[in-house]
C-alpha cells in the first residue's frame, strides 16, 4: 500500500497535489488547519473536493485541526484583526505581511506525528506530501529548500523509525502554472472535471463575505495569471467577475515588471 499524508488547505496548490496523488495511487489522509485565518472559507472548499471525490468513488480520509488558540497569539494580515490584506503582486514587498510566524513548521511538524503514527499503526512507509513551489519562495522562508532540507533532518533525528518518513514536495521547483498543467493530467486519468474540482478551491486572502475572491491580493493574481497561462477561464467566482480580475492581474504583473 502506498501511504501519503498531506496538508490540503483548499486552495489551488494542495488540491492540485491531492489529485496528482490519487492519480499516481496513493491512500491519502489529509489535515486541513483552521488556524484563524480570515480566508477561513478555504476549509469549506476543502469539504467541497472531499464530498465530490467520495461521489466519485475516490474516498479520502480528512481531518481538521484546530490550531486558532494557539496560532491567533501571532501577528499576520492573514489572522490579525484590523491589519489589512495587501493587495499587488505575489512578490511585492508588502506580501510579507501575509507571513504567519513559523506556519510550516508548525504544520509539518503535526503532519510529520502523525504520519509516522499511521506508519507504525499500518506496518508501512508514508510520505508527506505538501505543495509548496517556487512562486512562494520569494516571500515566505518556510517554503524554500533549504527549510524543508533542515525540517527534515531535525524531525529524524527527533523520532525513532524517522525511516518510515520522507518528505514528497513534487512542485518544489514549479509554480503555479505547473501545478494546473499537472493538475490538468491527474483530473483527466482520474475521470473528473477539471472545473468542479478548481471551482472547489479558494486561494483568495480577502474574499467577501459571500465567498467571492476579490481578486486584488496577491494569491489572486498569481492564481488568475497562472489559469490566463494555460488559456482557462478560473471557475471561482470573481467579485467583478473574471474578465475584470484578469486585466487587473495583467497590469499589476506589468507594473511590477517594469519596476524591476
Amino acid at each position: 500500500m502506498m501511504r501519503a499524508i498531506m496538508a490540503l488547505s483548499g486552495g489551488m496548490d494542495s488540491t492540485g497535489l491531492l489529485m496528482r496523488l490519487l492519480a499516481d495511487g496513493y491512500t491519502v489522509s489529509c489535515i486541513s488547519f483552521d488556524y484563524g485565518q480570515k480566508h477561513v472559507i478555504e476549509l469549506d472548499r476543502a469539504r467541497l473536493n472531499i464530498r465530490y471525490l467520495a461521489e466519485n468513488g475516490f474516498e479520502v480520509d480528512h481531518r481538521i485541526a484546530k490550531l486558532d488558540s494557539v496560532m491567533g497569539l501571532f501577528h499576520s494580515a492573514l489572522t490579525t484583526e484590523g491589519f489589512d490584506v495587501p493587495e499587488g503582486h505575489y512578490e511585492s514587498e508588502q506580501m510579507k505581511q501575509t507571513v504567519v510566524p513559523n506556519r510550516n513548521a508548525i504544520f509539518a511538524s503535526i503532519l510529520y506525528g502523525y504520519a509516522l503514527s499511521v506508519a507504525l499503526r499500518d506496518e508501512t512507509e508514508a510520505i508527506i506530501a505538501l505543495g509548496v513551489h517556487s512562486g512562494d519562495h520569494e516571500i515566505y522562508p518556510d517554503c524554500r529548500p533549504e527549510f524543508y532540507d533542515a525540517i527534515g533532518h531535525a524531525f529524524a533525528i527527533g523520532n525513532w523509525d524517522s525511516e518510515l518518513i520522507t518528505f514528497h514536495l513534487p512542485y518544489l521547483d514549479g509554480d503555479k502554472e505547473t501545478i494546473l498543467v499537472d493538475a490538468y493530467d491527474s483530473i483527466k486519468t482520474l475521470g473528473l472535471d477539471f472545473d468542479t474540482v478548481f471551482g472547489n478551491t479558494n486561494t483568495s486572502y480577502n474574499p467577501d463575505e459571500l465567498g467571492r475572491s476579490s481578486g486584488r491580493s496577491g494569491s489572486d493574481i498569481e492564481r488568475i495569471l497562472a489559469f490566463h497561462a494555460i488559456g482557462r477561464k478560473d471557475p471561482v467566482e470573481y467579485v467583478g467577475g473574471w474578465e475584470d480580475a484578469l486585466q487587473n492581474a495583467l497590469m499589476e504583473n506589468e507594473n511590477h515588471e517594469g519596476s524591476k
